[in-house]
C-alpha cells in the first residue's frame, strides 16, 4: 500500500510535463503571457512587481478555497487510482467491440483509400469534435439532473479560481468523465478502424491532440483565474473564452447553467446556454444559492452523497 501511495504521489509532478494535462508547464507559461495585455489594460502602474501582484494575489492563491483545491489535486489522484482504476472503462475493448459490431451489422467493408494526411486530418478532427461535444453534454447533464448536480456542485463551490480549480471535483464526477473519455476515444477509434483500416494516427503536439494543444495553449488556465480575458463577440460565438468560463462560475443566478462548453461555443448556442462576456459586468465566484457548505475536505467528499440521496425523495 505504501508503494502504491508513493507511486501515485510521485506521478503528480509529471502533470507539469504532460501536454495532456491542463497544468502542463507550456500552458502555464502561455497563460502568463496572455495575462500581460489584460494587466496593461487594467493597471495604472505597469512594472514587473505590480504584474506579479496582479497575477498572484495572496487573497486568491492563499484563500481557503484555493487551499482545498491543492489538497484535492493530491487526494483525488490517490483515490482515482485506488478506487476507480480497476473499474473505469478503457478505450481498447470499446474500439474492438464497435469495430466488430459495425462489421457484423453492415458487413465487411473495404477501407476508404485516401491519402494518409487526409485520414489523419479526418481522425484528428473527429476525435476533437466528438470529445468536445460529449464533454459539453455530460457537463449539461451534471447541471440539469439534481442527483448529479450535488456532485458537480463541488466544482462550483470554489470561492476563488486558480489553475488548480480544474482538479476540484468529486471522485464520482471524475469517474463519469473518465468513462466518457474511454467511450469517446474507443468509439472514434473503432469507427475509424472500420472505415480506414489500421492506418489511424492523429496530428499531435507532444502527444496531445493538435486541437487540444491549441485550446490549452490559448488561455485554458485563465478559465480558472481572476484574469478577465475575453476574445470579443465574434470569436466567442465559436470558441469559449476564459472570461466566458468565469461567467459559468459566477454566483449570480442570472449566470447559472451558462457557457457549459469546453472549447467550442456552438454547443451552448444550440442548447440555449450561450452568454457573451460583453453582456456581463463584474462577477464573484461560488455556487450562490446552491452552496452546499463545502467548508472542509470531509464535507466535499461526503456531503454530496447525502444531498444526492436527499434529492431523490419525491415531494408529496
Amino acid at each position: 500500500m505504501l508503494d502504491f501511495l508513493s507511486k501515485s504521489l510521485l506521478e503528480l509532478p509529471l502533470y507539469f510535463t504532460d501536454a495532456n494535462k491542463r497544468i502542463f508547464v507550456i500552458y502555464l507559461i502561455s497563460g502568463v503571457v496572455l495575462s500581460i495585455p489584460v494587466f496593461i489594460k487594467v493597471s495604472k502602474v505597469k512594472t514587473l512587481p505590480e504584474f506579479l501582484k496582479f497575477l498572484f494575489p495572496k487573497d486568491v492563491w492563499l484563500h481557503e478555497s484555493a487551499k482545498q483545491d491543492y489538497k484535492l489535486w493530491i487526494l483525488n489522484k490517490v483515490l482515482k487510482t485506488l478506487l476507480f482504476g480497476p473499474i473505469v472503462l478503457t478505450m481498447v475493448p470499446i474500439a474492438l467491440a464497435l469495430s466488430n459490431l459495425l462489421e457484423t451489422s453492415l458487413g465487411t467493408f473495404e477501407p476508404f483509400i485516401l491519402a494518409h494526411w487526409k485520414i489523419v486530418t479526418i481522425f484528428t478532427t473527429a476525435l476533437f469534435l466528438v470529445d468536445d461535444f460529449t464533454r459539453f453534454f455530460l457537463h449539461w447533464i451534471l447541471h440539469k439532473i439534481p442527483f448529479l448536480w450535488e456532485f458537480h456542485k463541488v466544482h462550483h463551490s470554489a470561492k476563488v479560481l486558480t489553475p488548480f480549480t480544474i482538479y476540484r471535483s468529486h471522485p464520482i464526477e471524475s469517474y463519469l468523465y473518465a468513462c466518457r473519455m474511454a467511450i469517446v476515444q474507443g468509439s472514434v477509434v473503432g469507427a475509424g478502424y472500420y472505415l480506414f483500416g489500421a492506418t489511424l494516427s492523429m496530428y499531435d503536439v507532444l502527444g496531445a491532440n493538435l486541437f487540444v494543444f491549441i485550446f490549452n495553449f490559448f488561455g485554458s488556465n485563465l478559465r480558472h483565474s481572476h484574469v478577465w480575458l475575453s476574445w470579443g463577440d465574434k470569436i466567442e460565438s465559436v470558441f469559449i473564452s476564459p472570461a466566458q468560463h468565469q461567467i459559468h462560475h459566477s454566483d449570480n443566478p442570472k449566470h447559472f447553467d451558462r457557457n457549459l462548453g469546453a472549447a467550442l461555443a456552438i454547443w451552448d448556442r444550440l442548447f440555449g446556454t450561450y452568454l457573451k462576456a460583453s453582456q456581463v459586468g463584474k462577477i464573484t465566484f461560488g455556487a450562490g444559492q446552491y452552496d452546499a457548505g463545502h467548508n472542509s475536505i470531509v464535507a466535499i467528499y461526503l456531503k454530496p452523497f447525502y444531498m444526492a440521496i436527499k434529492s431523490l425523495k419525491f415531494k408529496k
